[in-house]
């Protein structure tokens, strides 16, 4: 996988040619099993922060969950649930979004990363168009693990992805595949720092229990 140029293409992709998708699927077992993007976020849903995040970087917006669809809807989205069973991980989102995608572009983000960055679409187009790319991920700074300074990670739910990926991911997940790594590598795929001067170092960061999500919401 390539990473993109440090300066950004002069090309891009509209926004209107961009579907938004907000995976809110999970089992939210880290979170005791709640619904994850339902949760309260400075008093309102959590999935209604990273919509209100991402509507204004796309054209159409769809909603991937897999329960509690009425309180989704009311959100003003359309929403489907995963075509694969046994809530098959992020992949099934993608499967779904792709399914029903009417634009050349996909752009998925999770419901539990109401930080993330407002120019993240633009970003991940103008490496997509720069590179002639089939997947632009984002990756932004980790702590290391060895307390030295901050690494680069892929963040593989922030994804743009071709509209024509959809076959190829029937087939994988047709064929039992599930790994989202996996799948990427199989096809052109650029990856997107976000770490330039000015970029929030806690943009990605999700909140995988309730404790992280209150801490998240005095940031």
């Amino acid at each position: 996988m390539r990473r993109a140029p440090a300066m950004p293409a002069h090309a891009s992709i509209a926004s209107a040619d961009i579907t938004g998708l907000l995976l809110a699927g999970g089992r939210g077992s880290r979170m005791g099993g709640v619904d994850k993007g339902l949760q309260p976020f400075n008093g309102e849903p959590l999935a209604l922060h990273a919509m209100r995040r991402l509507a204004p970087q796309v054209g159409p917006f769809l909603v991937n969950a897999n329960r509690n669809l009425t309180e989704y809807e009311a959100l003003g989205a359309p929403v489907w649930p995963d075509s694969l069973a046994d809530h098959a991980g992020p992949l099934a989102g993608f499967l779904t979004g792709l399914e029903h995608c009417a634009t050349p572009w996909l752009l998925t983000v999770p419901c539990d990363t109401p930080l993330f960055p407002l120019d993240l679409a633009a970003r991940l187009a103008e490496a997509a168009v720069a590179d002639d790319a089939d997947i632009a991920m984002a990756t932004a700074p980790e702590p290391a693990e060895d307390g030295g300074p901050p690494v680069l990670r892929p963040q593989p739910v922030f994804c743009l992805l071709r509209a024509t990926l959809r076959d190829s991911l029937l087939r994988y997940t047709a064929a039992g595949g599930r790994k989202v790594h996996a799948w990427i590598a199989q096809h052109r795929a650029v990856q997107v720092p976000f770490d330039r001067p000015g970029d929030a170092p806690d943009a990605f960061f999700n909140a995988n229990t309730l404790a992280e999500l209150h801490a998240l919401e005095n940031r």
